[in-house]
């Protein structure tokens, strides 16, 4: 009886841990934003990004695991770059993971380049 117990207790706690494994995971949800520049804060780490096509701002914090890449669009060609060739004003594409709050903490952001006419 009693190994039974010590079975069905172990079972349980397994059960518990995968579920909070799970959870965790949904909590973290890969995002991607995209568009303009509309603030950056070196001293802080993060940007303000106004999502294309929207009046929509969101926030995204880096830290030094961030890559930095850029590239032509269109181009399969991508050069890593220093952070300060970022500026306010300039196309990013950034991805993640969301936090609560909505704070996108990336992972990658990469500048879109424009091709010279």
């Amino acid at each position: 009886m009693l190994k039974k117990q010590v079975t069905m207790l172990f079972a349980l706690a397994l059960i518990l841990l995968l579920a909070s494994a799970v959870f965790a995971q949904k909590e973290q949800e890969q995002g991607r934003v995209e568009g303009k520049i509309v603030r950056s804060n070196k001293d802080n780490s993060n940007l303000t990004v106004r999502v294309v096509n929207s009046d929509v701002e969101r926030k995204v914090v880096y830290d030094g695991s961030t890559k930095w890449v850029s590239q032509y669009h269109g181009d399969k060609k991508i050069n890593n770059i220093d952070p300060a060739e970022v500026k306010d004003q300039d196309y990013v594409i950034c991805t993640g993971t969301f936090d609560k709050s909505g704070v996108l903490h990336a992972t990658s952001i990469s500048k879109r380049l424009s091709h010279t006419r």
